[in-house]
């Protein structure tokens, strides 16, 4: 009987390894966040070493940085950034159906961890500005314009990180319950006492 050889990562072109480590940091970091993360865990998701890691990525925040940027790009050629329709609600589902644990980074992970704030930020400060666009016509200007404007875009990504946990019930029919509770908000904000 031969003896059994360790495992050896297969050579990979640069930007095909760079891509592989960058999934399995996004699995790996989406299941406790940055700082319970360490490069072992990448390691071990990837089946490569420290030194391969450090070949692409200068450190573990440079990593993170890399999978965030990587889950906003992929997020913007699913949904666009500039002005929403009908279609924008499916093609949500659609994106963190893709790439659930990027999402699950993007807006639950990195909104809770300091130095990666401002990606989260930037992503809200976009949706709260499409929204208030797109509230003008229904909400008088006001501040309860701005509450629509700032709770639209939160309804609509945590009723979608919801649908994510819970299994991703009724994929047709998600969408439209998610716009029935967006609805609602504009609908409470436009209220007139």
């Amino acid at each position: 009987m031969a003896a059994s050889r360790p495992s050896v990562a297969r050579r990979l072109p640069r930007a095909e390894r760079r891509e592989q480590i960058l999934t399995a940091a996004t699995r790996a970091f989406a299941r406790t966040g940055f700082t319970a993360t360490g490069l072992d865990d990448v390691a071990a998701e990837a089946g490569v070493t420290h030194v391969i890691l450090y070949r692409h990525f200068t450190s573990k925040s440079d990593l993170y940085r890399a999978v965030l940027d990587r889950a906003c790009t992929g997020l913007a050629e699913s949904v666009g950034t500039g002005d929403y329709d009908d279609e924008a609600i499916p093609a949500l589902l659609r994106a963190a159906a893709a790439d659930p644990d990027g999402f699950r980074l993007l807006f639950r992970h990195a909104a809770r961890e300091r130095e990666f704030r401002d990606v989260v930020d930037g992503l809200r400060a976009m949706g709260t500005e499409v929204a208030r666009r797109h509230l003008a016509e229904a909400v008088p200007a006001g501040p309860w314009q701005e509450w629509a404007a700032r709770l639209v875009p939160t309804v609509a990504l945590e009723a979608v990180i919801a649908w994510l946990d819970a299994g991703r019930p009724d994929p047709d029919g998600a969408a439209r319950r998610i716009d029935r509770a967006v609805r609602a908000v504009i609908e409470a904000a436009a209220v007139t006492d």
